[in-house]
């Protein structure tokens, strides 16, 4: 240098290298963007499962925050907050009122007058029904020798339809559950009819009190109406009427007699078929009608149940020893 020789300048140039095929620069970018997308889904999400009520408050909250914070007005939030803000809570429902898409109609369901309708209805089905048995005995010349033996009423069970014996008619032979030739016919017919309504339906086998030589020890009129109704039953099916509407099929012997002053009149030998409204029918299922008596320990028998087994209401004067009819 002190002879005047130039210094000679070395510049060191320095490679950078991106990493290549083996550098991790890319791998975070790619992380950004997972991590935005996610984000970007999540508020898709939470946006199409937000209520349009709440989607205004939030969108009030946004567009004027320090206003509505510390002056109040629409859309400021919880209005526990301690600063005063005011506006519709959108979180509670006691002492304001939560906004939403459709306000929920409150209904009211009076009880009492739907059963009171329901019944109404009913009834009105079984008088039609009425109305039509009515008419097809007037028209049916099968049946319109039979109309004196046909007794059509409304009780409260339902609708109740009752084929009685006459003195020189009888609907079965006696003594015997064999069916005559207009009884089969008349049941059919009544099946058909009755097959139309909804309801179900009871029936019954009654007989007079004349009572069998062999006493209520054999083969009695207990038996005797029981078999009555089984093929009272079969005629009726085989009329056309389903066999899931019979819910009840029972014999009465002369329990129940239709002439309580006159005990062996004809017209207390019947089948009694009941259309049962739904309160009827629903006592027979649930076996209500008659609860279980308590026996007392002694063996005596309540007064509810006579000793000899027959009500006080069907007297029974005696009679001489013949055939149940």
């Amino acid at each position: 240098m002190a002879n005047g020789e130039q210094q000679q300048i070395i510049v060191k140039r320095i490679k950078k290298s991106g990493g290549g095929h083996h550098g991790g620069a890319w791998k975070i970018a790619y992380a950004d963007f997972v991590t935005a997308m996610m984000a970007f889904f999540l508020l898709m999400w939470l946006l199409g499962s937000t209520t349009k009520g709440d989607l205004a408050g939030i969108a009030d909250y946004f567009a004027t925050p320090l206003k509505v914070a510390l002056q109040g007005g629409s859309g400021s939030g919880d209005a526990s907050s301690v600063i005063k803000g005011g506006g519709t809570d959108l979180t509670r429902s006691e002492g304001q009122r939560k906004k939403g898409d459709i306000e929920a109609e409150k209904k009211t369901i009076n009880l009492k007058a739907a059963e009171a309708e329901r019944a109404r209805q009913e009834r009105s089905r079984l008088l039609e029904l009425k109305a039509r048995l009515d008419a097809a005995i007037d028209a049916n010349a099968a049946l319109q020798p039979f109309k004196n033996q046909l007794r059509v009423d409304l009780t409260p069970d339902g609708l109740r339809i009752q084929i009685v014996d006459e003195l020189n008619r009888a609907m079965f032979d006696s003594g015997s559950a064999l069916l005559k030739d207009y009884t089969k016919n008349i049941l059919r017919e009544l099946g058909r009819l009755m097959n139309d309504v909804p309801n179900k339906i009871s029936l019954s086998g009654h007989t007079d009190a004349k009572p069998y030589s062999s006493g209520e020890r054999g083969y009695s009129n207990w038996e005797l109406s029981a078999d009555r109704a089984n093929a009272s039953r079969r005629e009726l099916i085989a009329g056309g009427i389903a066999e899931n509407k019979m819910i009840r099929v029972i014999g009465q012997g002369p329990a129940v007699a239709l002439d309580k002053s006159d005990v062996y009149n004809p017209i207390n030998r019947r089948i009694s078929i009941t259309v049962l409204n739904a309160e009827a029918e629903r006592r027979i299922l649930e076996d209500s009608v008659n609860p279980a008596l308590e026996i007392p320990a002694d063996g005596s028998v309540p007064a509810a149940l006579p000793a000899d087994g027959v009500p006080a209401s069907v007297p029974v004067p005696a009679a001489p020893v013949a055939p149940g009819r």
